[in-house]
């Protein structure tokens, strides 16, 4: 099809603001998806994404539309819809020419709106505002069509109002994108440079690239080669989403479809990456290309010891689908071996676990998230550490460096105050403030990532009755004075419940543990003593008191040395039990670390 008629497009909106359903009502108004076919969420094939209402995968979906006798080609490129997933928002922008956004008329604008909005306008896209959910009692439509006047200065007379669910006003939406979304460049004779902006794989077909070919075309039958990473392949097939695969014989520039590479891994169709001919490669890649760094590590063991084979093989198969996923067999002392995984963030840790609890149907232990710190030892080497069990001898160490978070939270103005006690629990250092829209603030926040993963955002939302949002990205390595709280059961250290916290804080957080942990461990027939350490000193013991027998209950009166003699022969009997039995730690206790912001 002519570049004049193709229409390049995504839509960004905060978690659960209507995308996905605004995508479904496009899909059923072009006639991509006949009624009898229609599921809500089409493009959110994962029953992880249906249940939690975010996108996690990316997708794309070639649309035809008849506009004043004209037929042009929409392609839609479906976004992830969480923080996490940040970098791949990114790329699949890159790959279009304009942006739908979509704000809750309930909810007005929230932070991930922002987020995203920002980053559509550093790529340079036509902004398309629209309001969704107009149908519903507690919409208020004309507020946050002035907040986004005030925003985007665009006339709030002229903005969209629509209703997904209902389909009100969906088709005046298709008309704007074909009226104000400027067509691709055409760059047909130049040499061919595609953006990888997703990839899944296909046990059939490999590594299927999701592409934008900017410049050049695509031939079916030709060498190309991966740009990034250097890797060679014939095409499987090329082809574009509609929203099945339908094969094709080239693809030009300008369009939206997908190349199936026939390449094993996804690790060698990075995302981000640009697709050349190997016979005539381009010059230089696309810009953008990052490799995604994980900011989140967790231990994740099998319950059952014989489950390690199969732990490792569920693993395999979800990177070859999450090239962002990394992971490194591992022993505990508590938990034998498993494997330390690395995570973008908590939201991908939380669906990882999921996909290996339901989809491989493994029973596991997943321990208390930490982040990455750089050590500078006293030798001027740089260590990094992801874990708190490698740790090197404190003696040895300059200083330890933390990650640390620009964090931007928007919330109702009535919650000001609550929001800047939880930042300062948490380390949180104030920078700015703005005001984005009437009654709603916009803080600015540096603050430590460790301080993040531990259940801020559940405590943001239920502080603020589920009203503020958040958004946050890297900063920079700060250092900071940190120690490795260590936790000692019956005077052996169980690495898997060390944890590294700021001084300050290491003594009531190793006290609140010891505390937490005498609840959880059950009763042996012998004491068993629960201390934390810090610095190289106790600073909190519990004793787990003994479960006793009564020995003395059959001796009814009689000579004192007959008692002396029954309660010696049990106190060399727990001596003896003690030396050969070991302490059994249930599950909860390595989750108990996480807890600590309960108390």
């Amino acid at each position: 099809m002519a570049g004049n008629y193709i229409r390049n497009f995504c839509i960004i909106a905060h978690v659960d603001h209507g995308k996905s359903t605004l995508a479904d009502r496009m899909l059923q108004l072009t006639g991509t998806v006949s009624d009898r076919d229609m599921v809500e969420q089409v493009l959110d094939t994962m029953d992880l994404e249906r249940e939690k209402g975010v996108t996690i995968k990316a997708s794309a979906v070639r649309m035809k539309y008849t506009y004043k006798a004209e037929v042009y080609e929409l392609n839609l490129i479906d976004t992830p819809g969480h923080v996490d997933f940040n970098y791949e928002v990114s790329r699949a922008l890159d790959a279009c020419e304009g942006a739908v956004l979509v704000v809750d008329a309930t909810q007005g604008i929230q932070a991930q709106t922002l987020a995203n909005l920002y980053m559509a306008i550093e790529s340079n896209l036509a902004i398309l505002p629209v309001i969704n959910k107009i149908d519903l009692p507690s919409a208020h439509a004309d507020e946050v069509a002035s907040d986004l006047e005030a925003l985007l200065g665009t006339p709030a007379d002229t903005i969209l109002r629509v209703s997904a669910k209902e389909g009100i006003n969906v088709d005046k939406v298709l008309e704007k994108i074909v009226e104000e979304i400027p067509a691709p460049k055409q760059a047909d004779d130049e040499a061919l440079k595609a953006l990888v902006f997703d990839s899944h794989y296909d046990s059939y077909k490999g590594v299927v690239a999701y592409v934008r070919v900017f410049s050049g075309i695509i031939p079916a039958s030709t060498a190309l080669r991966m740009m990034a990473t250097n890797v060679e392949m014939h095409p499987v097939e090329i082809g574009y989403f509609s929203p099945g695969m339908i094969p094709v014989e080239r693809l030009k520039s300008g369009e939206v479809g997908y190349v199936a590479t026939g390449l094993k891994t996804v690790k060698e169709s990075r995302v981000g990456d640009t697709v050349t001919l190997a016979s005539a490669p381009a010059t230089e890649p696309l810009p953008g290309y990052r490799h995604p760094k994980p900011m989140v590590y967790a231990g994740i063991y099998p319950v059952e010891g014989e489950d390690y084979e199969a732990l490792k093989e569920a693993l395999e198969k979800l990177q070859l689908n999450d090239a962002s996923l990394v992971y490194e067999p591992e022993t505990s002392q508590a938990l034998n071996f498993g494997f330390r995984c690395g995570f973008l963030g908590l939201f991908h840790m939380e669906i990882t676990q999921e996909r290996l609890e339901r989809e491989y149907d493994l029973e596991i232990v997943v321990t208390a998230p930490s982040v990455e710190y750089e050590v500078i030892m006293q030798s001027g080497q740089v260590e990094i550490v992801d874990s708190p069990a490698r740790l090197p001898d404190e003696n040895l160490i300059e200083e330890i460096r933390e990650p640390w978070m620009r964090l931007e939270i928007i919330t109702p103005t009535e919650f000001y105050g609550t929001i800047m006690i939880l930042a300062k629990e948490r380390r949180g250092l104030f920078i700015s403030q703005d005001y984005p829209a009437p009654n709603r603030v916009q803080l600015n926040y540096d603050i430590p990532l460790s301080e993040l993963i531990v259940n801020f955002f559940d405590e943001l939302k239920s502080r603020t009755r589920g009203y503020a949002s958040m958004d946050y990205h890297f900063l920079e390595y700060r250092a900071g004075n940190l120690v490795k709280l260590e936790v000692l059961v019956d005077d052996e250290p169980v690495d898997a419940l060390a944890a590294i916290v700021h001084k300050e804080d290491s003594y009531h957080k190793g006290q609140a543990l010891v505390t937490k942990l005498k609840k959880l461990i059950p009763r042996q027939l012998f004491d068993v003593a629960i201390q934390a350490s810090a610095s190289g000193r106790v600073i909190s013991r519990a004793n787990v008191k003994a479960l006793r027998k009564d020995v003395l209950a059959k001796c009814y009166g009689g000579d004192i040395t007959r008692k002396k003699k029954l309660l010696e022969k049990q106190k060399r009997g727990k001596r003896r039990m003690k030396m050969v039995g070991s302490v059994e730690i249930p599950q909860e206790a390595f989750m108990a670390v996480l807890k600590l912001e309960d108390e």
